[in-house]
């Protein structure tokens, strides 16, 4: 076995609340320095060394992954305008080929933007948010380079294919203007908050932009939004933990510029906005605190008294959905933790919910991704289809139309699986039990001929924080573990948004310790269950999920067989303490303050990096992306550092840092599966899975 690094310590000493912290590896945030990148490598070239005998596994996995997806691929083509839009996939290329045919699916393709061109001898790409003016002679389009989120503007002509403007340097979002002759878009400060919104006339200099408004409030960023009726760009001035929300917006019609607040900031209150007709239609929280109301006025600015409310249903979600069209209201909200899709028909002032197939879904307005693409979230104004994306841990993606006058639902396109057959499985939802009585629900897949006699491998999966919900979606690449006879699961853990906000609240800020106990009450219901036993069961998180696997492993390292830690949130009193890092001042509702010594205390007891003991540690991988501005390389990095120097097991300890990429791994969807097979291999060598998978493919 190859040695592993060791990272010199240099320690460095604050002091906070009267006592002394210190930190032996802060010298690795000095990032780019040759001590840095010296102990990155080797770090890297002990995994890939440590890592070797499996390298024909990863081959195989991958190969696995990429023969089950049909590579040469389109998208359900969607009309808008006199246009259908959609993208296609072809095989050996890692990126989307964004296209359209004008009248007639049967009318020659035109294609509007090839991302494989844009990623030419680059090692990175990302598209931010994707638009087509009005006319759809010109395509805007914000560009990720480097995986650390910050953006270049360019507008091109889709006739010439030829780019006729492009400014540096700016946020992910931007938004047509009513001309046709410019846009706005997000800009951003120097903790990368996106604060500002500018306007650019196509042609001119970025110094000649017009700011139309900054957000001075560090805790708070700029989302732009136009309403659907393409009249309005509405400004969200938003901190999603501490859910609060001002709305202002511009009309974007002929000689009505004037910025207006419509909703003022008001602490603990949400909106989400839409227009239809005279009428301003929103969903609210207002005076309801953990449901939301729909509601309408037809006053230009804030005036609660013409406020009329339009249906007696109280939504449940950490935050809703809501789409608006020429007849109906689309909102997707929560029941029971499973998604809710309602439709409000404007003319009969009837609510109904929408009936899907299963129980066990996920089911979206747009595509899951990193990408805000015009087409593929219903653009289309004057409509009564309603374009939906769905699916669960057993059904691959569908894409359906859902007809909102007739209800009527019809599939549209089946992500197609080669080999794959959906009745070899099946799904089930189990509940754990939390210390304090709270059943906590854990959503299950594997194939039927598993004997659940406490002999099968599992993958525990969880995140649970900023509420975002976790919802049972198909992914194809995890087939290669159902193959072989490992059991899929999520914990549905409290700090996400599966029931809505009070299931967010109770795992935030100084209940955030709920998160960890309701994981590791999940997994202990799992084994006393005989779904599988300790050594065979692996945890997964990422992010904030990372958050999750840190805690887990300094509270019940003798728990899990492995753990996998994607760009993991571990070093969470520095990173809190330091209000030049991005998302800092904005985490402050979802974590804690650790200036204010109550806030301290709490978010200390869990803090993964500060509480590594000198205890035994299960098998761990941790990623992390060198450029990702959100947990940047160096929190991996130092707890790994700090792990291999407490811990008292000779089990592996891997830490992965892809130099190249950012907080989302590899960008091309080829280099994203050989990402899942090496953690895949690692998974699956490290419990000791040499079976064969159950399926040809």
């Amino acid at each position: 076995m190859p040695k592993p690094p060791v990272a010199k310590k240099s320690p460095r000493e604050t002091k906070i609340h009267g006592e002394i912290f210190k930190d032996d590896y802060f010298w690795l945030r000095k990032k780019d320095t040759e001590d840095v990148l010296d102990y990155l490598r080797a770090e890297n070239e002990y995994t890939a060394e440590t890592m070797k005998h499996t390298e024909d596994l990863q081959q195989q996995l991958f190969e696995e992954m990429k023969a089950r997806i049909k590579e040469d691929d389109k998208s359900a083509p969607i009309k808008y305008g006199d246009y259908y839009y959609y993208y296609k996939e072809i095989e050996g290329k890692n990126y989307k080929i964004h296209c359209r045919k004008k009248g007639s699916l049967d009318g020659p393709e035109e294609v509007i933007l090839d991302e494989n061109e844009l990623a030419e001898e680059r090692e990175y790409l990302n598209i931010g948010t994707l638009r087509i003016s009005s006319n759809h002679d010109l395509l805007a389009y914000t560009a990720d380079f480097s995986g650390n989120e910050t953006y270049e503007a360019h507008v091109l002509s889709i006739d010439t294919g030829k780019t006729i403007d492009k400014i540096e340097d700016v946020g992910s979002q931007l938004e047509w203007a009513g001309d046709d002759k410019s846009f706005f878009y997000t800009e951003l400060d120097d903790i990368h908050r996106e604060y500002a919104v500018s306007h650019h006339i196509i042609g001119t200099a970025k110094a000649e932009d017009t700011r139309i408004l900054e957000e001075d409030n560090k805790r708070f960023m700029v989302r732009l939004s136009k309403s659907a009726d393409r009249f309005f760009l509405f400004i969200y001035l938003t901190n999603m933990t501490s859910e609060t929300t001002e709305v202002q917006y511009l009309d974007l019609r002929p000689d009505k510029h004037d910025l207006t607040v419509l909703f003022p900031r008001n602490t603990g209150t949400e909106f989400l906005v839409e227009h239809h007709k005279e009428y301003f239609y929103f969903l609210t929280n207002y005076e309801a605190e953990t449901v939301f109301r729909l509601k309408r006025t037809s006053s230009n600015s804030y005036d609660t008294e013409s406020w009329e409310s339009i249906t007696d249903r109280n939504f449940k979600a950490r935050q809703p959905q809501l789409l608006a069209f020429r007849g109906h209201l689309a909102i997707l909200a929560r029941r029971d933790g499973y998604p809710l899709l309602s439709i409000y028909d404007l003319a009969s002032e009837n609510l109904h919910d929408v009936e899907l197939p299963g129980n066990l879904y996920g089911v979206a307005f747009a595509p899951s991704g990193t990408s805000d693409v015009f087409y593929l979230r219903n653009p289309a104004y004057e409509t009564g289809i309603l374009r939906l994306y769905y699916s669960s841990l057993v059904t691959p993606k569908t894409t359906y139309d859902y007809n909102m006058d007739t209800h009527e639902l019809n599939s549209k396109k089946v992500e197609e699986i080669s080999g794959f057959d959906p009745s070899l499985y099946t799904t089930e939802r189990a509940y754990g039990t939390a210390s304090d009585g709270t059943q906590i629900p854990i959503s299950l897949a594997y194939r039927k001929d598993v004997p659940l006699d406490g002999g099968a491998p599992l993958l525990l999966y969880g995140y649970g924080s900023y509420g975002y919900s976790l919802d049972p979606r198909f992914d194809h690449k995890r087939l290669c573990l159902l193959e072989r006879g490992m059991i899929f699961a999520i914990a549905h853990i409290r700090g996400g948004g599966e029931f809505g906000k009070k299931w967010y609240h109770q795992g935030k800020l100084q209940y955030k310790m709920n998160t960890f106990t309701d994981f590791i009450a999940c997994a202990e219901h799992l084994i006393a269950e005989e779904y599988t036993t300790r050594d065979k069961l692996c945890a997964w998180g990422g992010s904030a999920g990372g958050l999750l696997m840190g805690s887990i492993a300094n509270q019940r390292p003798d728990l899990f067989g492995c753990i996998v830690a994607s760009v993991p949130f571990v070093d969470l009193i520095n990173t809190m303490l330091d209000d030049t890092i991005p998302l800092t001042t904005f985490e402050y509702t979802e974590w804690g303050d650790p200036r204010i010594e109550e806030q301290f205390e709490w978010m200390l007891e869990y803090s993964p990096y500060d509480n590594v003991a000198e205890q035994e540690y299960p098998p761990i991988l941790i990623t992390a992306g060198y450029n990702d501005p959100r947990v940047h390389y160096w929190e991996p990095a130092k707890w790994a550092a700090k792990l291999r120097d407490k811990k008292t097991d000779s089990n592996r300890l891997l830490l992965k840092t892809k130099m190249e990429t950012g907080h989302f791994s590899s960008s091309g969807r080829y280099d994203y599966m050989k990402d899942y097979a090496f953690n895949y291999a690692f998974i699956l060598d490290t419990l000791g899975l040499t079976e064969e998978s159950r399926s040809t493919v």
